[in-house]
């Protein structure tokens, strides 16, 4: 439709509702295509059962996808950053940025818990993930957990030179409301996976907020698929294959727009899915081994073992840490700690990064380069 915005007009995009008419045309291919990636799905699901600690694992998985999703909206903040901000140890890091991080990994926590309570996936529970994700930082005056009341646009400096131009102000709300039938299966049940293919693009075609929209319509797939329980844990997440691939997912997501092209949409967005899930249980099956044959090292230890194992345990969630943290998290003295990270220390699985004597801050290095992996910082 035509828009008149800041004295000139525009052609903004209304999405028609979902499912797509004509319907999709799904070819061999495409099919097969959905096949591989409700398998891959299912045996990342299986890891997660295999896991002694889904937690440990969950905590960094989740830091990992919030570093890897702001980094796409421009963010400079790396993994480590965001652990040094949440021990409140973070000299020297863009705080603005691993603040946004940090609001990622909370908006994800209270999406979930929102679920768990038994809140559908609604228009209310995406404005308060929204909310959420705002709180702190640049994006708080850009008001949070609130649907937009003005016109705004992707690319460009004003809408009639812009790349896109989502729905009216006006539209919104309705746009949205039909997406929220569609989450809930109506007109008809639709399924879950390419329920969150569809559904992505729809969120992001809408763009309903004045910032966060990229983030928000990531954290839909995830929050989606653990309502659905294809996932038992919040264990997939596909911003490392879309920042890869960001030239070309944007344009998928420009050619349904313009031609209705879906099909080449959700071969993408199958592999992407087929791509990051097997991703995922190596990960997981790289630090399962990792933190078996370090476990065997500390066993050579004798009766330093003990506290040293519960060390170890505690640096598999939080894998960079302060002796004094340690001490907290562990309910162990300090010299008993200390004593313990000198033994890591001289059996190569702890790193000291500092060189003071107090307040030293050490790192489960091979831990934290197995996480790393995908989300370097370019130089």
């Amino acid at each position: 439709m035509t828009i008149s915005t800041a004295g000139e007009e525009a052609r903004a995009f209304v999405p028609a509702p979902l499912p797509p008419n004509p319907p999709i045309d799904w070819t061999p291919e495409l099919r097969c295509a959905f096949d591989q990636a409700l398998l891959a799905l299912g045996r990342l699901d299986s890891v997660s059962m295999l896991l002694p600690d889904t937690s440990l694992f969950l905590y960094m998985y989740v830091r990992k996808e919030a570093v890897l999703s702001s980094m796409i909206e421009g963010t400079q903040s790396s993994l480590s950053d965001l652990l040094l901000f949440e021990l409140d140890e973070a000299p020297g890091v863009p705080l603005d940025d691993v603040r946004e991080v940090s609001n990622y990994v909370a908006a994800l926590d209270h999406g979930l818990h929102l679920l768990k309570e038994g809140l559908p996936l609604s228009l209310r529970l995406i404005r308060e993930v929204h909310g959420v994700l705002l709180a702190k930082g640049r994006g708080s005056k850009l008001t949070p957990g609130e649907f937009r009341y003005s016109q705004n646009w992707i690319g460009g400096t004003r809408p009639g030179n812009a790349a896109f131009v989502p729905p009216p102000a006006g539209e919104v709300l309705e746009c949205m409301s039909r997406l929220e039938r569609f989450l809930n299966d109506l007109p008809e049940p639709t399924p879950v996976l390419l329920k969150a293919a569809l559904a992505h693009v729809q969120f992001e075609t809408i763009h309903p907020f004045l910032d966060g929209n990229g983030r928000v319509g990531r954290l839909l797939i995830t929050l989606l698929l653990c309502e659905q329980r294809a996932l038992r844990e919040p264990m997939l997440y596909l911003s490392l294959y879309f920042k890869t691939h960001r030239r070309y997912y944007y344009e998928l997501l420009n050619n349904v727009r313009e031609t209705g092209d879906w099909e080449a949409w959700l071969g993408f967005f199958a592999e992407a899915v087929i791509v990051t899930a097997t991703q995922a249980v190596e990960t997981a099956q790289q630090l399962l081994a990792l933190s078996n044959q370090d476990r065997d090292r500390i066993g050579t230890l004798g009766r330093a073992a003990p506290s040293a194992l519960q060390i170890h345990r505690v640096l598999m969630e939080y894998p960079i840490a302060t002796s004094n943290w340690l001490v907290e998290k562990t309910g162990l003295t300090p010299a008993t700690v200390n004593k313990s990270l000198v033994n890591l220390q001289q059996l190569g699985i702890v790193r000291e990064l500092t060189a003071q004597k107090r307040n030293r801050l050490f790192s489960y290095q091979d831990y934290v380069e197995i996480m790393n992996r995908g989300t370097e910082l370019p130089d």
